[in-house]
């Protein structure tokens, strides 16, 4: 486990209010090194070794979930209805989000 995913999950266990709370997961070497982590300050943790994620075709919602922004976007009725009337599992603004990734994926320099 990288450094800086120990200190991730140590943050979400502190939201929990289990920071304090030695887990059984973790050994106390790997306690001690979280702890270490969370008072170091974020730009002392070195996170060089982590790849940039850039693919999140298949990612779960609730693992990682992107930004969003929220805007006014006129599109074309014939569009929108299209994307309603062909449920695939998900909602139509996320089908429609997806098709314009896969648009800039394909268009990229």
């Amino acid at each position: 486990m990288k450094l800086a995913e120990k200190r991730a999950v140590f943050r979400a266990r502190k939201r929990r209010g289990s920071a304090a709370a030695p887990s059984p997961d973790l050994t106390p070497d790997l306690e001690a090194q979280i702890k270490a982590l969370v008072a170091m300050p974020d730009e002392e943790i070195d996170t060089i070794d982590i790849p940039e994620r850039t693919d999140w075709t298949g990612a779960r919602r609730g693992m990682f979930r992107p930004m969003k922004q929220q805007l006014t976007l006129r599109l074309d009725a014939d569009l929108v209805a299209w994307f309603r009337e062909h449920p695939q599992g998900r909602g139509y603004q996320s089908r429609i989000n997806q098709a314009l990734r896969e648009y800039v994926e394909r268009h990229e320099d």
